[in-house]
Protein backbone atom coordinates (compact mmCIF):
# COMPACT_ATOMS: atom_id res chain seq x y z
CA UNK A 1 0.00 0.00 0.00
CA UNK A 2 0.78 3.69 -0.60
CA UNK A 3 2.73 5.37 2.19
CA UNK A 4 -0.08 6.57 4.87
CA UNK A 5 0.72 10.27 4.43
CA UNK A 6 0.01 10.24 0.34
CA UNK A 7 -3.08 8.51 0.95
CA UNK A 8 -4.16 11.88 3.26
CA UNK A 9 -2.22 13.93 0.55
CA UNK A 10 -4.50 11.92 -1.86
CA UNK A 11 -7.92 12.33 0.25
CA UNK A 12 -7.44 15.82 0.45
CA UNK A 13 -6.58 16.81 -2.98
CA UNK A 14 -9.53 14.88 -4.20
CA UNK A 15 -12.27 17.07 -1.98
CA UNK A 16 -12.26 14.60 0.73
CA UNK A 17 -13.35 15.73 4.35
CA UNK A 18 -12.38 12.41 6.42
CA UNK A 19 -11.56 8.98 5.45
CA UNK A 20 -10.99 5.38 7.28
CA UNK A 21 -7.73 4.60 9.33
CA UNK A 22 -7.37 1.27 7.68
CA UNK A 23 -5.91 -1.82 8.63
CA UNK A 24 -4.58 -2.40 11.80
CA UNK A 25 -0.87 -1.37 11.71
CA UNK A 26 -1.37 0.43 8.81
CA UNK A 27 -1.30 4.06 10.21
CA UNK A 28 1.09 4.54 13.20
CA UNK A 29 -0.97 4.96 16.29
CA UNK A 30 0.62 8.25 17.26
CA UNK A 31 -2.10 11.00 18.47
CA UNK A 32 0.51 13.62 17.75
CA UNK A 33 1.72 12.53 14.38
CA UNK A 34 -1.31 11.21 12.74
CA UNK A 35 -3.47 14.32 14.47
CA UNK A 36 -0.91 16.96 13.24
CA UNK A 37 -1.33 15.45 9.49
CA UNK A 38 -5.06 15.40 9.75
CA UNK A 39 -5.15 18.54 10.65
CA UNK A 40 -3.09 19.79 7.90
CA UNK A 41 -4.77 19.05 5.49
CA UNK A 42 -8.64 19.29 6.71
CA UNK A 43 -9.55 15.55 7.39
CA UNK A 44 -11.03 13.82 9.59
CA UNK A 45 -11.10 10.13 11.04
CA UNK A 46 -14.82 8.61 10.34
CA UNK A 47 -14.02 5.23 11.24
CA UNK A 48 -11.76 2.60 12.82
CA UNK A 49 -11.19 -1.35 11.12
CA UNK A 50 -11.31 -4.56 12.76
CA UNK A 51 -10.04 -6.99 9.50
CA UNK A 52 -9.34 -10.48 11.23
CA UNK A 53 -10.32 -13.86 12.36
CA UNK A 54 -13.69 -13.11 13.83
CA UNK A 55 -14.39 -17.13 14.28
CA UNK A 56 -11.06 -18.86 16.14
CA UNK A 57 -11.96 -18.99 19.55
CA UNK A 58 -8.46 -18.30 20.65
CA UNK A 59 -8.34 -14.99 18.87
CA UNK A 60 -10.27 -13.04 21.09
CA UNK A 61 -7.88 -11.65 23.30
CA UNK A 62 -5.83 -10.16 20.62
CA UNK A 63 -9.24 -8.88 18.94
CA UNK A 64 -9.96 -6.95 22.35
CA UNK A 65 -6.19 -5.53 22.54
CA UNK A 66 -7.22 -4.29 18.95
CA UNK A 67 -10.45 -2.63 19.50
CA UNK A 68 -8.77 -1.10 22.83
CA UNK A 69 -5.73 0.93 20.83
CA UNK A 70 -7.93 1.45 18.17
CA UNK A 71 -11.37 2.83 19.64
CA UNK A 72 -8.39 4.97 22.43
CA UNK A 73 -6.66 6.42 19.27
CA UNK A 74 -9.68 7.44 17.42
CA UNK A 75 -11.20 8.84 20.17
CA UNK A 76 -8.40 10.94 21.11
CA UNK A 77 -8.75 12.60 17.26
CA UNK A 78 -11.02 15.68 16.92
CA UNK A 79 -14.01 13.81 15.99
CA UNK A 80 -15.81 14.09 12.47
CA UNK A 81 -19.01 16.63 12.07
CA UNK A 82 -22.33 14.77 13.09
CA UNK A 83 -25.03 15.36 10.63
CA UNK A 84 -28.71 15.92 11.20
CA UNK A 85 -30.92 12.48 11.79
CA UNK A 86 -27.55 10.56 11.72
CA UNK A 87 -28.17 7.81 14.41
CA UNK A 88 -24.60 6.99 15.41
CA UNK A 89 -21.97 9.96 16.25
CA UNK A 90 -18.82 8.98 14.09
CA UNK A 91 -16.01 7.71 14.25
CA UNK A 92 -17.33 4.15 13.79
CA UNK A 93 -15.44 0.50 14.26
CA UNK A 94 -16.02 -1.61 11.29
CA UNK A 95 -16.18 -5.14 12.16
CA UNK A 96 -14.94 -7.70 9.08
CA UNK A 97 -14.20 -11.20 9.66
CA UNK A 98 -11.10 -12.44 7.45
CA UNK A 99 -8.40 -14.93 7.69
CA UNK A 100 -9.85 -18.28 5.75
CA UNK A 101 -8.41 -20.07 2.82
CA UNK A 102 -11.43 -21.75 2.16
CA UNK A 103 -13.52 -18.31 1.79
CA UNK A 104 -11.50 -16.63 0.24
CA UNK A 105 -10.76 -18.71 -3.08
CA UNK A 106 -15.11 -18.94 -2.63
CA UNK A 107 -16.01 -15.44 -2.56
CA UNK A 108 -18.67 -14.58 -4.93
CA UNK A 109 -19.74 -18.18 -5.40
CA UNK A 110 -22.45 -18.79 -2.38
CA UNK A 111 -23.24 -22.40 -3.52
CA UNK A 112 -19.71 -24.23 -3.01
CA UNK A 113 -18.57 -21.66 -0.02
CA UNK A 114 -18.44 -23.89 3.26
CA UNK A 115 -20.36 -22.35 5.60
CA UNK A 116 -19.73 -22.57 9.56
CA UNK A 117 -20.93 -24.82 12.06
CA UNK A 118 -23.35 -23.96 14.59
CA UNK A 119 -20.35 -24.07 17.37
CA UNK A 120 -18.31 -21.95 15.15
CA UNK A 121 -20.99 -19.52 14.31
CA UNK A 122 -21.88 -18.74 17.77
CA UNK A 123 -18.42 -18.35 18.78
CA UNK A 124 -18.21 -15.47 15.72
CA UNK A 125 -21.38 -13.93 17.30
CA UNK A 126 -19.68 -14.35 20.08
CA UNK A 127 -16.48 -12.38 19.58
CA UNK A 128 -18.50 -9.64 17.81
CA UNK A 129 -20.55 -8.96 20.66
CA UNK A 130 -17.36 -8.50 23.15
CA UNK A 131 -16.10 -6.15 20.42
CA UNK A 132 -19.15 -4.34 20.38
CA UNK A 133 -19.62 -4.00 23.50
CA UNK A 134 -15.98 -3.21 24.49
CA UNK A 135 -16.24 -0.63 22.13
CA UNK A 136 -19.42 1.09 23.27
CA UNK A 137 -19.13 0.69 26.75
CA UNK A 138 -15.68 1.89 27.30
CA UNK A 139 -15.19 4.24 24.43
CA UNK A 140 -18.58 5.41 23.39
CA UNK A 141 -17.84 4.07 19.85
CA UNK A 142 -20.42 2.58 17.43
CA UNK A 143 -19.40 -1.36 16.30
CA UNK A 144 -20.76 -2.14 12.16
CA UNK A 145 -20.49 -5.14 11.50
CA UNK A 146 -19.62 -5.45 7.43
CA UNK A 147 -19.65 -8.53 5.16
CA UNK A 148 -17.59 -8.89 3.29
CA UNK A 149 -16.27 -10.93 0.41
CA UNK A 150 -13.77 -13.87 1.32
CA UNK A 151 -15.33 -14.03 4.99
CA UNK A 152 -17.73 -15.93 7.23
CA UNK A 153 -19.93 -13.26 6.97
CA UNK A 154 -20.50 -12.63 3.07
CA UNK A 155 -23.88 -14.25 1.58
CA UNK A 156 -27.39 -13.10 2.00
CA UNK A 157 -28.13 -16.45 4.08
CA UNK A 158 -25.26 -15.41 6.35
CA UNK A 159 -26.70 -11.89 6.45
CA UNK A 160 -29.70 -12.27 7.58
CA UNK A 161 -28.75 -15.00 10.33
CA UNK A 162 -26.75 -11.90 11.68
CA UNK A 163 -29.04 -10.14 11.70
CA UNK A 164 -31.28 -11.81 13.35
CA UNK A 165 -28.52 -13.05 16.20
CA UNK A 166 -26.68 -9.43 17.00
CA UNK A 167 -29.87 -6.61 17.89
CA UNK A 168 -29.16 -3.65 16.72
CA UNK A 169 -28.91 -2.16 20.37
CA UNK A 170 -25.43 -4.13 20.38
CA UNK A 171 -24.27 -3.17 16.91
CA UNK A 172 -25.25 -2.02 13.27
CA UNK A 173 -24.14 -2.46 9.75
CA UNK A 174 -21.86 -1.09 7.39
CA UNK A 175 -22.75 -2.64 4.37
CA UNK A 176 -21.06 -1.98 1.26
CA UNK A 177 -22.33 -1.59 -2.38
CA UNK A 178 -19.56 -3.57 -4.38
CA UNK A 179 -19.64 -6.79 -1.81
CA UNK A 180 -23.07 -6.81 -1.72
CA UNK A 181 -23.07 -7.28 -5.42
CA UNK A 182 -20.10 -9.51 -5.51
CA UNK A 183 -21.60 -11.53 -3.10
CA UNK A 184 -25.04 -11.57 -5.21
CA UNK A 185 -27.28 -9.54 -3.68
CA UNK A 186 -28.95 -6.66 -5.60
CA UNK A 187 -27.41 -3.48 -3.72
CA UNK A 188 -30.57 -1.27 -4.15
CA UNK A 189 -32.91 -3.85 -2.35
CA UNK A 190 -30.43 -4.85 0.31
CA UNK A 191 -29.75 -1.34 1.34
CA UNK A 192 -33.44 -1.05 1.45
CA UNK A 193 -34.26 -4.40 3.18
CA UNK A 194 -31.38 -3.84 6.22
CA UNK A 195 -32.45 0.25 6.18
CA UNK A 196 -33.60 -0.16 10.04
CA UNK A 197 -29.94 -1.52 10.54
CA UNK A 198 -27.62 0.89 8.61
CA UNK A 199 -25.75 3.25 10.51
CA UNK A 200 -22.49 3.39 7.96
CA UNK A 201 -21.87 2.70 4.08
CA UNK A 202 -19.03 2.07 1.63
CA UNK A 203 -19.18 2.60 -1.75
CA UNK A 204 -17.20 0.86 -4.61
CA UNK A 205 -17.90 -0.52 -8.16
CA UNK A 206 -17.41 -3.38 -9.86
CA UNK A 207 -15.85 -3.92 -13.94
CA UNK A 208 -19.20 -6.29 -15.09
CA UNK A 209 -16.81 -7.77 -17.69
CA UNK A 210 -13.60 -8.65 -15.21
CA UNK A 211 -16.05 -9.66 -12.73
CA UNK A 212 -17.49 -12.03 -15.37
CA UNK A 213 -13.59 -13.44 -15.83
CA UNK A 214 -12.16 -13.95 -12.55
CA UNK A 215 -15.77 -15.90 -11.37
CA UNK A 216 -14.58 -18.60 -13.88
CA UNK A 217 -11.11 -18.99 -11.68
CA UNK A 218 -10.03 -20.20 -8.75
CA UNK A 219 -8.90 -16.68 -7.10
CA UNK A 220 -8.87 -14.65 -3.72
CA UNK A 221 -10.97 -11.92 -3.19
CA UNK A 222 -7.78 -9.23 -3.50
CA UNK A 223 -6.19 -11.15 -6.06
CA UNK A 224 -9.22 -10.25 -8.13
CA UNK A 225 -8.68 -6.95 -6.51
CA UNK A 226 -5.32 -6.78 -8.29
CA UNK A 227 -6.57 -7.76 -11.74
CA UNK A 228 -9.35 -4.72 -11.72
CA UNK A 229 -12.64 -6.49 -10.49
CA UNK A 230 -13.18 -3.18 -8.66
CA UNK A 231 -13.30 0.43 -10.59
CA UNK A 232 -14.05 4.18 -10.29
CA UNK A 233 -17.60 4.77 -9.28
CA UNK A 234 -19.78 5.21 -12.44
CA UNK A 235 -17.87 2.99 -14.61
CA UNK A 236 -19.22 -0.38 -13.82
CA UNK A 237 -22.41 -2.31 -12.98
CA UNK A 238 -23.66 -0.71 -9.36
CA UNK A 239 -26.77 1.46 -10.25
CA UNK A 240 -25.72 4.80 -8.38
CA UNK A 241 -28.75 6.54 -9.42
CA UNK A 242 -31.25 4.19 -8.37
CA UNK A 243 -29.14 3.74 -4.60
CA UNK A 244 -29.02 7.98 -4.40
CA UNK A 245 -33.09 8.00 -5.07
CA UNK A 246 -33.01 5.56 -2.31
CA UNK A 247 -31.38 6.87 0.46
CA UNK A 248 -32.51 10.01 -0.68
CA UNK A 249 -36.29 8.27 0.28
CA UNK A 250 -34.65 6.22 3.45
CA UNK A 251 -33.48 10.36 4.97
CA UNK A 252 -29.87 8.42 5.53
CA UNK A 253 -27.72 10.69 6.82
CA UNK A 254 -24.85 9.12 8.22
CA UNK A 255 -21.53 8.73 6.62
CA UNK A 256 -20.26 6.81 3.26
CA UNK A 257 -17.16 6.20 2.46
CA UNK A 258 -15.39 5.56 -1.12
CA UNK A 259 -12.83 2.59 -1.59
CA UNK A 260 -11.15 1.78 -4.47
CA UNK A 261 -9.21 -1.68 -4.52
CA UNK A 262 -6.18 -1.50 -6.27
CA UNK A 263 -3.27 -3.87 -6.96
CA UNK A 264 -0.97 -3.25 -3.83
CA UNK A 265 2.11 -3.96 -6.16
CA UNK A 266 1.18 -0.83 -7.81
CA UNK A 267 -0.12 1.36 -5.67
CA UNK A 268 1.57 4.39 -7.21
CA UNK A 269 -1.68 6.53 -5.82
CA UNK A 270 -5.27 6.48 -6.12
CA UNK A 271 -6.11 10.37 -6.61
CA UNK A 272 -7.27 9.93 -10.53
CA UNK A 273 -9.70 7.02 -9.93
CA UNK A 274 -10.91 8.74 -6.24
CA UNK A 275 -11.39 12.17 -7.99
CA UNK A 276 -13.60 10.16 -11.17
CA UNK A 277 -15.46 8.16 -8.68
CA UNK A 278 -16.29 11.17 -6.43
CA UNK A 279 -16.95 13.70 -9.78
CA UNK A 280 -19.64 11.00 -10.66
CA UNK A 281 -21.61 10.73 -7.18
CA UNK A 282 -21.34 14.69 -6.87
CA UNK A 283 -23.07 14.36 -10.93
CA UNK A 284 -25.35 11.98 -9.63
CA UNK A 285 -27.15 14.32 -6.80
CA UNK A 286 -24.64 12.89 -3.46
Amino acid sequence: MPAWEKVLDEAALAGFGGLELGPYGYMPLDISRVGAALQQRGLSIVAGTIFDDLVSPGNRTELLRQTHEICAFITALPPPERHDSQRYPAPYLTVMDWGHDERDYAAGHSARAPRLSSDDWNTMVGNIRAIAELAQGTYGVRATIHPHAGGYVEFEDELDRLADDISHDVAGLCLDTGHLAYAGMDPVATLRRFAHRLDYIHFKDIDAAVFNRVLGERIRFFDACAVGVMCPIGRGMIDYPAIRSLLTDLGYAGYITIEQERDPRKAGGALADLAASRAFLRQTGF
